[in-house]
């Protein structure tokens, strides 16, 4: 009796994984990073070194639906650069610059952040892949999703994808550049409050004494004028109000 109730809650939770098919799981799995289509995210991402607080940067994320988003800078030593996404491109718009900067997602902000880190705050528009086994990570019984680009402009090329068996919130990452290379390690942590994804710690394989802690410091329905979203009209318009 108690080996076929051992059988029946295991083709119980095998027949749950089946039934969900992987971008049903991607998009619940977004939903704790960005519940809404069109977003203000203030964003702040720190670089810690043995432990201690080295350098922090603060950020406002403009989300628009269609791969869009107007990175602003906000601290002192960066203020007045920005950085647009625009489907597969980027552009750095620097102060003073008479011209938009073509940039990778992979261009560095602070530590192992890079712009499309916190530019891009979904998976299911930019990946596909298969349910690959099931773990546990720090506890927590997981789904690894073997994940692959389905678009040129992503930060990255491959991605191992840990997310939780029960409400597939993210939990872990491996981010791969395109040469097969595993760049660096995520780990996600969720708000005691609301549910949601509050912090993403990246972790570099190498120098193992740092890691990045981005932070998602508040989260607003905002929308700005699609204006906003051209490269030259951000050259030609230094300054605009937040």
């Amino acid at each position: 009796m108690f080996n076929l109730l051992i059988l029946l809650l295991l083709t119980g939770i095998t027949a749950t994984v089946q039934a969900a098919d992987i971008q049903t799981i991607l998009k619940q799995a977004d939903n704790y990073r960005l519940p809404q289509d069109t977003v203000q995210v203030e964003t702040s991402v720190a670089l810690y070194k043995k432990g201690k607080l080295d350098k922090e940067r603060q950020y406002s994320v403009y989300i628009k639906p269609g791969r869009r988003s107007l990175v602003i800078f906000n601290s002192a030593v960066e203020r007045g650069q920005k950085v647009l996404m625009l489907d597969d491109k980027f552009w750095m718009i620097m102060p003073k610059s008479r011209r938009p900067i073509r940039i990778t997602p992979m261009q560095k902000l602070l530590g192992e952040a890079s712009t499309g880190d916190i530019a891009t705050m979904t998976w299911s528009e930019d990946y596909d892949g298969k349910i690959s086994k099931k773990v546990v990570i720090n506890q927590i019984p997981c789904l690894k999703l073997d994940l692959h680009s389905i678009r040129k402009g992503t930060t990255y090329a491959r991605i191992e994808l840990y997310v939780a068996q029960d409400g597939f919130w993210p939990v872990a990452a491996n981010l791969y550049v395109a040469s097969g290379k595993l760049a660096k390690r995520a780990y996600f942590s969720l708000d005691d409050v609301n549910g949601r994804v509050s912090a993403m710690t990246l972790f570099d394989k190498i120098q193992r004494q740092r890691k990045t802690v981005i932070r998602y410091l508040s989260m607003t329905a905002r929308e700005i004028p699609d204006k906003f979203y051209n490269p030259m009209y951000l050259v030609r318009n230094p300054v605009l109000v937040k």
